[in-house]
């Protein structure tokens, strides 16, 4: 028995030893692909068409609280409930819009960086079985300290092809 529970203890210790773990800054690999600028793009005029649409909402409600307003002594008290329903849905609508234009967006914005995370997931994936890591963790700020043996950062960016300097190469 105790010769099974020394043999399970190497194993462990065996089986620890061999795993590698490496790190990679996946918001700066972003923030260095050229097809940001092309993401950053197609955001800016999908939150341009969401901003006309909200304003096309917003000039519907004002027209129809103007022509309420001035017909307001003329209409027969359901001619009025109604005409303050239909203001009172639109209202809501209109902020029911605005509401979610920010999940919209962010809606939007993971469907532009999808791609762009596959490529860094193949690319990662390349480079982490090239220097036999078993594992990586993107880094984040409660990291401390980061061994730069350990950072796959630079690789990934070097096997997606985008140039980097000498001075950010020391940095990362």
């Amino acid at each position: 028995m105790k010769f099974l529970k020394i043999v399970i203890f190497f194993i462990g210790l065996t089986t620890f030893a061999q795993s590698k773990v490496g790190v990679a800054d996946i918001d700066y690999i972003l923030s260095k692909m050229p097809e940001m600028e092309t993401v950053r793009t197609q955001l800016e005029t999908y939150a341009s068409q969401l901003d006309i649409d909200l304003n096309k909402k917003i000039d519907e409600y004002k027209v129809l609280a103007e022509a309420y307003k001035k017909g307001e002594a003329n209409l027969t008290p359901e001619e009025k409930k109604t005409k303050q329903t239909e203001l009172l849905t639109l209202d809501a609508d209109i902020q029911k819009f605005q509401q979610n234009g920010a999940k919209l967006m962010e809606i939007k914005r993971q469907e532009y960086l999808q791609p762009l995370y596959k490529k860094i997931g193949e690319a990662l994936d390349k480079v982490a079985k090239a220097q036999e890591f078993t594992q990586v963790t993107q880094t984040n700020q409660d990291l401390i300290y980061l061994d730069p043996n350990y950072d796959l950062t630079i690789p990934i960016l070097t096997e997606l092809g985008i140039p980097i300097t000498a001075d950010e190469e020391e940095g990362k």
